[in-house]
């Protein structure tokens, strides 16, 4: 496999660091700018990606149209230090990892909303109920970032944007495993308003969600979203966006007598509802975004064997209140600032209603020049339940010749407890915030057809909360928990490197590559599992991606591979997942100056790689269809 790895790292190359492709201008923060320079992920107010140090990678819609389809996933792979791990085919639970971390402590924002799911044990996001439909841009941030973004940036942090869109769009594709996915969005953009809508619903088949299954377990989603603003005063604009989506997954369970894992009738619905309503000001030296944001998700599960009523479900919201915004100091100065407060409630079918407030505040101050720009910041955190979190950061990047630059970055994250891990039948109140430190440094290079990046990271975990068991014990911890409860227990290390490559030998042609090794470790003092990998956790992984854009008829072609090692599933390391490669090639066709045809084959060689131990994972399929813009 390491042989595999290098052969394919000297033959191929490319995808692009810190930098989205394309350059359209287009509408980023109400500013016309050029989305290959400016992220909102550094400090929360827009910034040009050259004068942070900390690793960030953009992917635009031009990315998501050549990589084609609803699956997130495939653009999120991409991505340098992103793996991913999905309980089955798409649709099913699919959770997100940063170098190494956890995927629960990876913050997810779409349209600035944190949309993690309060209910869940863990309060992660599942990225099987978010399609590619609608979106204009993802950022990510990797490393530990909580002075901007406070409570989960323990790993880093995603941001999606949707749209907003100037006319109609229409598409929809059909294949293998009986998909569909079909999209609709219509919009008008002028100077002083502009209002986008957006439609899509997405169905397949599947495949068995346990290994040992024969029946498919299918998925389907529609969901519907709005993006709004509208002039109001000189500068100052008023800002909506929306999203709802109802999803429903067909999941597999431990049916008598045998209780394992095997097919089942029961399946899952999720409700997502989330939006933001605010206000934006961008004024000489100062920009402010003020508003307030709702996310809400209902989760019930089915048994169609004892009725037709749920057998048990979940629901969690979040309402928040914040204030960001950068002032222009003189002799190069900026200070980035901010402020939020936010309210968190749970219930569930076994657990009574509970809720918890937590207030925050950060600044920081930064130097930014077009040779050196530094930056450093704290930030404060006040949790009714736990008390509170203090949390540092500082960035710093030169320009050591024309196109080569020099990063590094220092960060600290938290991760809150959560309302499952407090108060729930199993919960502990006496849980401290899960923390880590995380250090990187880099180096960038871009002159003409070549981009290319290196980059070195390491992250310290601590008071990580794992579940316990109580079994045979009634003292201590688990006195009143009989059934187990959770423990600050766990200390952890993830270390790496992350390389990446673009190159564009002639106009037609772009290569790409990212190459991830990561080693995260256990840590926890006295554990059996002290010194072993984490799960779930493949040491490399390596995206490459090629595209020729052919002088028949506008006809563009290409193939991507994805290539991962092995990894364990469990944290004794004696379950193993295997590693290997997944390769697909596209094509699209204009055949019309507003319709394009596109074609594609996934996985063309049938490899079955399932990311966790007892799942079944997705083979060979064909896709097709058509995209029309007015």
């Amino acid at each position: 496999m390491k042989n595999l790895y290098l052969a394919a790292m000297a033959s191929c190359a490319s995808v692009t660091p810190a930098l989205a492709q394309g350059a359209d201008n287009v509408m980023f923060a109400d500013l016309r700018v050029d989305p290959a320079q400016i992220t909102v992920i550094a400090t929360g107010s827009p910034q040009p990606i050259d004068q942070t140090g900390q690793p960030i990678t953009v992917l635009t819609a031009a990315d998501l149209d050549r990589l084609q389809g609803p699956d997130i996933t495939r653009a999120l792979e991409q991505v340098p230090g992103l793996t991913l791990s999905r309980n089955g085919g798409p649709g099913a639970f699919t959770g997100v990892r940063l170098r190494g971390s956890d995927s629960e402590q990876v913050l997810v924002l779409v349209d600035g909303v944190r949309v993690e799911d309060v209910a869940a044990p863990g309060a992660g996001f599942d990225f099987g109920t978010l399609t590619t439909g609608g979106i204009e841009r993802i950022d990510v941030l990797r490393g530990s970032n909580s002075v901007t973004w406070g409570s989960a940036a323990l790993g880093g942090v995603i941001a999606i944007q949707s749209r907003e869109l100037s006319g109609i769009e229409a598409s929809a594709e059909g294949g293998s495993r009986g998909s569909f996915a079909g999209e609709a969005a219509a919009g008008l953009a002028k100077d002083a308003y502009a209002l986008s809508l957006t439609g899509g619903y997405t169905t397949t088949s599947g495949v068995s969600a346990a290994a040992v299954g024969t029946e498919a377990d299918g998925a389907r989603q529609w969901r519907l979203g709005g993006k709004g603003r509208l002039y109001l005063l000189p500068g100052l604009s008023l800002v909506a966006t929306a999203r709802y989506a109802d999803t429903r997954t067909a999941i597999d369970g431990f049916p008598a007598p045998s209780f394992t894992f095997a097919d089942t009738p029961e399946y899952q619905i999720t409700r997502q509802a989330s939006g933001r309503v605010g206000l934006r000001y961008q004024g000489d030296g100062l920009t402010l975004s003020t508003g307030f944001a709702l996310a809400d998700t209902k989760r019930d599960y089915y048994d169609p064997t004892f009725g037709t009523a749920p057998s048990y479900g979940y629901r969690g919201r979040s309402e928040r209140a914040d204030l960001i915004g950068r002032v222009q100091l003189p002799a190069h100065f900026a200070l980035d600032f901010g402020a939020d407060s936010e309210w968190t409630r749970y219930s569930g079918t076994f657990d009574t209603r509970q809720s918890a407030r937590q207030t925050s505040g950060h600044a920081m101050l930064g130097w930014y020049t077009d040779i050196i720009s530094l930056a450093a910041g704290l930030r404060h955190d006040d949790h009714n339940r736990f008390g509170g979190a203090t949390t540092l950061g500082a960035n710093g990047t030169v320009r050591l010749a024309r196109g080569l630059r020099l990063r590094a970055s220092y960060g600290e994250g938290f991760k809150a407890p959560t309302l499952f891990q407090l108060l729930s039948n199993f919960g502990n109140a006496a849980l401290r915030p899960e923390r880590s430190r995380s250090y990187d440094a880099g180096v960038e290079f871009r002159s003409g057809p070549v981009t290319a990046a290196l980059t070195v990271y390491r992250r310290d975990s601590r008071d990580l909360i794992a579940f316990v068991s109580c079994f045979g014990q009634t003292t201590g911890i688990c006195t009143s928990r009989p059934f187990g409860t959770y423990d600050n227990i766990g200390k952890a290390r993830a270390e790496g490197a992350e390389a990446e490559l673009t190159l564009r030998p002639v106009s037609t042609v772009t290569l790409r590559s990212v190459y991830t090794y990561t080693r995260a470790r256990n840590l926890t003092p006295g554990s059996a599992q002290f010194g072993l990998d984490l799960a779930r956790r493949p040491a490399h992984a390596l995206t490459l991606s090629g595209d020729y854009e052919t002088p028949l008829a506008g006809l563009a072609l290409g193939a991507d591979l994805r290539l991962v090692s092995q990894s364990f599933d469990n944290a004794a390391n004696t379950v193993r997942l295997p590693g290997g490669p997944v390769a697909t090639f596209r094509a699209s066709l204009p055949v019309h100056a507003r319709i394009t045809l596109h074609a594609r084959l996934e996985n063309a060689f049938n490899t079955r790689l399932p990311t966790a131990a007892g799942y079944s994972a997705v083979g060979r399929g064909a896709f097709a269809g058509l995209k029309v813009r007015y």
